[in-house]
């Protein structure tokens, strides 16, 4: 028999190792999942995203969330933890975790959202090329700041003192003590002539609200700004009712028309998640975080809460109304 005789007998034989019962068993898929909140309908929608892309939990895959619980102090660790598990790929939720994220790692692939500006952010080079182990979904509008500013002022044309609430936590600070998102907002409320008011929440379970909100009304605030980070978004209706038993109207970002307050304005985060396991199945096949570009939104909604405006005594004009993706009475 000669050598070419033998090998193709041996291949037909199974002799070469390539029959299926010779090879290893397929590694499980894992996900690793960091979210700066508590377990939520985030969770959920991430894993009905996987499940219709094919990934089903206990068949190959396996899905690890963590979840710091509004204690954002918690991220290093948890993220650690991720890594330790040797995890394909983390699905970070917010600028803090997205942060964690990378800092645990520069290897394993990042999928972000809930993230402003990921590029000052230092979790990406560019949007079109993201260059490093993360990619994802920006919340990043340049113009939402401003609209949102305006529609404030379409509802009080002779408003001067707007107060902006944020999270004393979000990275990115500057010499200024501001973060981009911070410092995005003063610049617009600046812009329109209104002189804004920052006043950032403490991190913890049970932040202090009642105090920074009484203190802005004793500074002069008129109308307050609610911004998307973690903190304020976490305790988002209690932030309402107490704007709203101080006489404080309140603006909210896109999504979160739920809070109870007299405006939403913007893109809405959950809009995102969905996009994420797509992302991430695209890396688990073999792309590269460093190629995939940073998906920006497109989907703008402003709704209007009759219901907080009567309770406020506010009339809200007509053409406001006209202009309303949704009403609440």
């Amino acid at each position: 028999m000669t050598r070419r005789q033998f090998m193709l007998s041996a291949a037909a034989a199974g002799l070469l190792g390539t029959a299926t019962h010779a090879q290893p068993a397929s590694k499980t898929a894992k996900a690793g999942v960091l979210i700066n909140g508590s377990p939520g309908p985030t969770i959920d929608t991430l894993r009905m995203g996987f499940a219709k892309l094919g990934y089903i939990e206990g068949q190959g895959f396996a899905l690890e969330p963590r979840y710091a619980q509004g204690q954002l102090n918690r991220l290093p660790a948890l993220a650690a933890e991720l890594v330790q598990l040797d995890v394909g790929v983390i699905l970070a939720l917010g600028g803090p975790a997205s942060r964690a994220a990378r800092n645990a790692t520069s290897t394993i692939p990042i999928v972000f959202s809930i993230v402003t500006d990921p590029v000052v952010l230092g979790l990406a080079a560019s949007m079109d090329r993201p260059g490093g182990n993360a990619t994802g979904i920006t919340s990043l509008d340049p113009e939402q700041a401003v609209r949102q500013f305006e529609l404030i002022r379409a509802l009080f044309p002779k408003l001067t003192r707007i107060g902006i609430l944020s999270d004393a936590t979000i990275p990115g600070v500057d010499s200024s003590g501001l973060a981009p998102i911070e410092r995005a907002n003063d610049a617009a409320a600046r812009k329109l002539g209104m002189q804004p008011v920052i006043v950032k929440l403490s991190d913890g379970p049970s932040p202090d609200l009642a105090g920074p909100l009484d203190g802005m009304v004793k500074d002069g605030v008129e109308a307050l700004l609610v911004l998307e980070v973690p903190i304020p978004f976490n305790n988002r209706k209690a932030v309402a009712e107490l704007a709203a038993a101080l006489r404080l109207p309140t603006i909210f970002p896109g999504g979160q028309s739920d809070a109870g307050g007299l405006i939403t304005y913007g893109t809405s985060v959950a809009d995102t998640w969905p996009r994420m396991p797509i992302i991430a199945d695209k890396i688990l096949k073999g792309a590269k975080p460093a190629d995939l570009p940073v998906e920006q939104p497109t989907k703008f909604e402003l709704v209007i809460n009759l219901k907080t405006a009567k309770a406020l005594g506010l009339t809200v004009p007509p053409t406001l109304i006209a202009r309303a993706d949704e009403v609440i009475q």
